[in-house]
Parts: C-alpha cells; sequence; structure tokens
C-alpha cells in the first residue's frame, strides 16, 4: 500500500478561535488513540487537501507532529465539512498500535460485469458496500474486490461468507449479508414503481432534522 505522509504541529488555540486559524490556510485537528491522550494540532491546508483525495478512512498515514523525530501511525477518523460550501473544518485522527489488532470498515468495489445483466436478463441488486474486519494495521486492504463475471444466471448472489480474505483478517460482518445478486428485470421495475412515495418520505425526515452547526 502507498505511504502518505502528513506533516502537523501542535496547537494552543481552541474553541471559537480556531476560526483565524482557518483564515491562516490552517485546519485544527486533533490525533488520540486508547493509548494517546488527545493532542491538538493544526495541518495546512493545503496539504491536508491533497491527503483527503488520496487516502481512505482504512489507509494508515504517517504522522509528523512538529519537530518530533518519532512518527505516529494514524488513521482518519471523522471529516468535518462546511455544509454549503464544503469548506474543511476539523480532523480527527486516530492512532494505531502498529502490534495490536483493530476493527475497521473496508469498502466493497464491483469489478466486471455479469453476464446476465448484459445479456438483458437481470439486474445488479447492491447489498452492502463495505464489510467490517479486524487485523493489524499493516494489513488492512484499501478495499475488497468483488468479480461480477460469475454471475452468469438470474438470481445467482455473492453474500459476505463468499469472500476469501486471507488467515490475516477476521471478516466481523455477517456472512449472510448480501454484497450483490442479479434478480429479474420484473422485480427491478416493481421496486421502481414503490420508490418514488419511499422517496418522498425520507425527504419530509431529513426537513425535520436539519444538521447542526458546527462550533469550532
Amino acid at each position: 500500500m502507498e505511504q502518505i505522509t502528513l506533516t502537523a504541529r501542535p496547537r494552543t488555540v481552541t474553541g471559537k478561535q480556531v476560526r483565524q486559524l482557518r483564515r491562516q490556510g490552517l485546519i485544527p485537528a486533533v490525533v488520540y488513540g486508547h493509548r494517546t491522550e488527545p493532542i491538538p494540532l493544526t495541518i495546512e491546508e493545503r496539504e491536508l487537501r491533497q491527503v483527503l483525495q488520496r487516502v481512505g478512512g482504512n489507509q494508515l498515514i504517517r504522522l509528523q507532529v512538529g519537530d518530533d523525530q518519532a512518527t505516529r501511525m494514524v488513521l482518519l477518523r471523522e471529516v468535518q465539512r462546511e455544509p454549503i460550501k464544503r469548506r474543511l473544518l476539523h480532523v480527527d485522527l486516530y492512532e494505531v498500535v502498529m502490534t495490536e489488532r483493530i476493527r475497521a470498515e473496508i469498502p466493497v468495489v464491483l469489478t466486471g460485469a455479469s453476464p446476465a445483466v448484459q445479456r438483458g436478463e437481470g439486474l445488479l441488486h447492491h447489498g452492502l458496500e463495505a464489510i467490517e474486519v479486524e487485523c493489524l494495521p499493516g494489513d488492512l486492504l484499501p478495499h475488497v474486490e468483488v468479480s461480477l463475471d460469475q454471475l452468469t444466471e438470474v438470481d445467482q448472489e455473492i453474500r459476505v461468507g463468499d469472500l476469501s480474505l486471507g488467515e490475516r483478517i477476521e471478516v466481523l460482518s455477517d456472512p449472510d449479508e448480501l454484497l450483490v445478486r442479479i434478480i429479474p428485470v420484473e422485480t427491478e421495475e416493481a421496486v421502481e414503481e414503490v420508490a418514488p412515495e419511499a422517496e418522498s418520505q425520507v425527504e419530509v425526515i431529513k426537513r425535520e432534522k436539519p444538521e447542526e452547526a458546527e462550533e469550532e
């Protein structure tokens, strides 16, 4: 896996005063872990944006804090953005211990094409978009590839239990959870008929519960 490095500096400014840091092109951050007390940091916005374009939530980052010669191995835990313009507000980093197993979610990436879909006999129904695993930080995968080439007939499916990730990675997700299935065309049409009503209900719920504004 590609090695990503991020540079940060200790931060003393907290609360609403961090707005001034953002005007200077610095994004407030914090690094923590079960063996690490929370440490407030600042990261240059340009460098942080470059890193965010290259990593996912389960990819290790080598964090350099100030003039400290030792580096920390961290994972992205949360990226807070301004809701309208999507400007960066705050980043949480989790420090891992390379000899201790951790839990993480690995995205599922579909590859290839189903012959049944190509023939027009069925449509692709997606299940889980990520699976939960437990492993050493160094064994984390950026994603899990699931090939659609093997789905040659309608009603064929791939479930979590069909995955083989090796002995170093323990899959915690329910093995019966569906990843992908080929469904008959008429089944998909029936689903689409009720979709507008369900969609309008979701929209009402969203309006009743607007997003909370960030204090920082």
